[in-house]
């Protein structure tokens, strides 16, 4: 049997791609994967995460990533359509990996609230129909589902290696870190009109900033 684990990296970042993550292993290697010491992404070291990524590329027989733009996740915020939104769009994220690899059976860790909700969002779009098992903190149960972790981290963080020497150090990314929240106001006292592509306006950190400096203006 194909065995698939699906994850994310960077939901909750104001700066940067959503990135999502998937691998395709046997069934018989997934023991494999738990001698190797796949865990939860964030509670392994940067560097930890990328030697393990590669020794999990060499085990799966395939994996894929899909990337979501600041723009696509400003589009669905904005609009706010019920059961249209974040969600949703994660979950046709996951589709997409998992119509790529197609597995026998893909364990996901579920965004939504509702995590039978957000497996079945994503099986009502796959022509061929493998079993979704969709729960949440998939990664801290499934080996398969870390590894994928592990994957979409490294991939995020490379992205965000990238985007700190185009515009600078804003840190992690996220609304928690004041390195960041420190960039967004540097950027948008100069800039207060305008979002830059790499930045997620509907953010209400991002929303906050710019009311203050366009008020102060």
């Amino acid at each position: 049997m194909r065995v698939a684990g699906v994850d994310d990296a960077g939901r909750g970042c104001v700066i940067g791609p959503l990135v999502v993550a998937g691998i395709l292993v046997d069934e018989g290697d997934l023991e494999r994967l738990r001698l190797l010491g796949v865990h939860d992404s964030k509670r392994l070291t940067p560097h930890r995460r990328e030697v393990l990524a590669s020794r999990i590329k060499e085990l799966a027989l395939d994996y894929a990533y899909f990337e979501i733009p600041p723009w696509a996740i400003d589009r669905v915020v904005e609009r706010g359509v019920k059961l249209r939104r974040l969600n949703y769009l994660e979950a046709m994220a996951m589709a997409n990996v998992i119509r790529r690899l197609k597995p026998d059976i893909a364990y996901v860790d579920a965004s939504d609230i509702d995590a039978e909700r957000f497996g079945c969002q994503i099986l009502s779009v796959l022509r061929e129909k493998p079993r979704i098992v969709s729960e949440h903190e998939a990664d801290a149960r499934y080996p398969v589902v870390a590894a994928a972790s592990i994957l979409a981290k490294v991939r995020r963080d490379s992205i965000i290696k990238e985007l700190h020497r185009l515009y600078g150090d804003f840190g992690s990314g996220y609304p928690h870190d004041p390195r960041t929240v420190r960039f967004l106001e540097d950027w948008f006292r100069r800039n207060p009109r305008e979002v830059p592509p790499f930045i997620r306006g509907s953010w209400s950190t991002v929303k906050r900033i710019r009311r203050r400096l366009l008020f102060q203006g």
